[in-house]
């Protein structure tokens, strides 16, 4: 295997072509770096439109919503003239070379500047206090602003609302009470026990045996006859009963 080694000659001519390109590339990023470094020399400030310099002073031309004055542009404040025309219940904020429109607080109706002192008029539920429009608080009033007997009043910005007890839920417009699921209520004597339901019987009677003892002092014959025969009654019915429960234990116990 042999190699052919390259004339002198050539390898010179390929080293300066490869010069030459190297030198043209940095001519030509130097020649960018002049242009951009031109432009940004000579570019005009943001509110000027036409300049023979760089300087503010040196406008002869401004944007829109900036006017010029002794070769500086100024901005143009909208908000004094027909220009700055909002929307109801908003107001004019200028800009630099503009302006924007901002709504009003909810304690007003029409404003003039931000916040609840810059009110043209309070809105519903707000009062003025002093320079400031401030929330009405409805629930401390003296006539009462919720009606029902078992609703709460809650005060709100603006207004207010009214919320049921606990244990009240709202149906058809009234709290009524809450009832659990498949519990009813219970009648008068529903829960009362055996034991309890003889005690009242026994009060009864005696209750009724002492009118009937006071009006057979008086010597009537009819209540005194009703009177033993109450007696008589009573006693049958404690002897029967106790007759009957000595007849159960006697046979519990066999």
């Amino acid at each position: 295997m042999s190699f052919t080694a390259k004339p002198v000659h050539t390898q010179l001519k390929h080293t300066e072509e490869m010069g030459e390109r190297m030198l043209h590339k940095k001519l030509l990023q130097a020649a960018w770096l002049c242009c951009l470094l031109a432009a940004k020399v000579h570019s005009c400030p943001d509110a000027c439109s036409k300049c023979p310099g760089p300087e503010h002073h040196q406008c002869q031309e401004c944007r829109a919503g900036w006017t010029l004055h002794n070769n500086t542009c100024v901005d143009v404040d909208e908000c004094g003239t027909e220009l700055g025309i909002c929307p109801t219940n908003s107001y004019c904020f200028n800009t630099d070379g503009s302006f924007a429109c901002r709504a009003c607080s909810p304690a007003c109706v029409g404003c003039m500047g931000s916040g609840a002192a810059r009110c043209r008029r309070c809105a519903s539920g707000y009062t003025l206090a002093g320079s400031k429009c401030v929330d009405v608080d409805e629930c401390s009033e003296r006539i009462l602003a919720c009606r029902g007997l078992d609703e709460i009043c809650t005060n709100t910005e603006g207004s207010f609302r009214c919320d049921c007890a606990e244990g009240f839920i709202h149906r058809d417009a009234v709290c009524v009470k809450k009832q659990l699921p498949g519990v009813q209520e219970k009648g008068l004597f529903e829960d009362i026990q055996d034991d309890e339901v003889e005690v009242l019987q026994q009060m009864l009677f005696a209750v009724v045996l002492c009118a009937l003892a006071t009006l057979a002092a008086k010597g009537d014959l009819v209540y005194t006859s009703v009177f033993m025969g109450a007696v008589a009654a009573m006693a049958g019915y404690w002897l029967s009963d106790r007759g009957d429960r000595l007849l159960g234990s006697f046979l519990k116990g066999r």
